[in-house]
């Protein structure tokens, strides 16, 4: 077994779940992130945090990346992990930053001739499905790489697709999530309206788990709806953020997303109302207060 650790830049909600799910699975971990906070919270469950990615970067057998955006990524590796690196360092980088699938194609393209090895790996579920095991991988990029960090993705995920080129990981986590959106805000309304007939919200849940409207969101965000927990498993800011990226890959193929813009104008006003790093169960929130009676 490889002893050498695994990198982790970015510790946020992911970030810090792929570092429990690894040092759970006795594979150490060396991370960065720049919120101190972070950093301690990662000293806190076993991992080893560093305060540049220069101190994590040439010990590391990869490098995963979870960061916020694309151009986030694209900061991180061009002008920091590169330059600690050197030129022709043949290390393995895992994206699982949810980017722009176009740019993320020309980054790679840029960095791999720099002896990088690049795999574009955005991550289907929640922070808690993650950290239950729950978490499916996308990988776009080269398979025969992916089975070199075979122990990695083993002790991350329940399931992994290789789904294609650099870029198409981003690309079917778009469509993935754009289905999911869609059910949650579905979802939101459906209880509102049970709600407003006079039924009992979490009683109706039950009912709707049980009919042929089910979907997975009914066990993963219909309880936080129901009870106003709105405790952040993936924030409504990064939805939103999502969201924009599917409507930019819609509109350079000719597609409009009636129903997704919808669920973007609706993530909008949640950011406005103050609730951008809640849960994006919170569209509950928006959803009723467009139904509220006036008087």
């Amino acid at each position: 077994m490889n002893s050498s650790p695994v990198a982790i830049i970015g510790l946020g909600l992911m970030g810090e779940v792929y570092a429990k799910r690894l040092i759970d699975a006795s594979i150490p971990v060396t991370g960065f992130d720049i919120d101190p906070a972070r950093r301690a919270r990662l000293k806190e469950i076993g991992g080893r945090a560093v305060d540049t990615i220069a101190e994590l970067a040439a010990s590391a057998r990869c490098v995963i990346i979870a960061v916020f955006n694309t151009d986030q990524v694209a900061d991180v590796i061009e002008n920091h992990l590169l330059p600690a690196l050197g030129e022709n360092s043949n290390k393995i980088v895992l994206c699982m930053s949810t980017c722009d699938p176009d740019q993320v194609a020309a980054l790679a393209a840029r960095v791999i001739p720099r002896g990088i090895r690049y795999l574009d790996v955005p991550v289907s579920g929640t922070s808690d499905q993650v950290r239950r095991g729950d978490g499916v991988a996308l990988i776009g990029g080269d398979s025969a790489m992916a089975e070199d960090v075979k122990e990695v993705f083993d002790s991350l995920f329940a399931r992994r697709f290789h789904v294609g080129k650099i870029g198409d990981g981003g690309r079917a986590k778009l469509a993935v999530n754009l289905i999911l959106g869609l059910n949650r805000l579905a979802m939101a309304e459906g209880l509102v309206f049970a709600e407003r007939l006079g039924l009992d919200p979490a009683a109706f849940l039950d009912v709707a788990r049980g009919s042929a409207s089910y979907s997975q969101v009914m066990e993963t965000k219909g309880p936080k709806m129901v009870r106003g927990d709105f405790s952040p498993e993936g924030r409504v800011k990064q939805t939103l953020k999502d969201v924009h990226l599917m409507l930019d890959q819609a509109a350079a193929v000719g597609q409009k997303l009636a129903m997704l813009e919808v669920h973007a104008d609706v993530l909008a006003a949640c950011v406005r109302a103050g609730e951008a790093d809640l849960d994006n169960s919170a569209v509950i929130k928006e959803v009723r207060r467009r139904g509220a009676k006036k008087r």
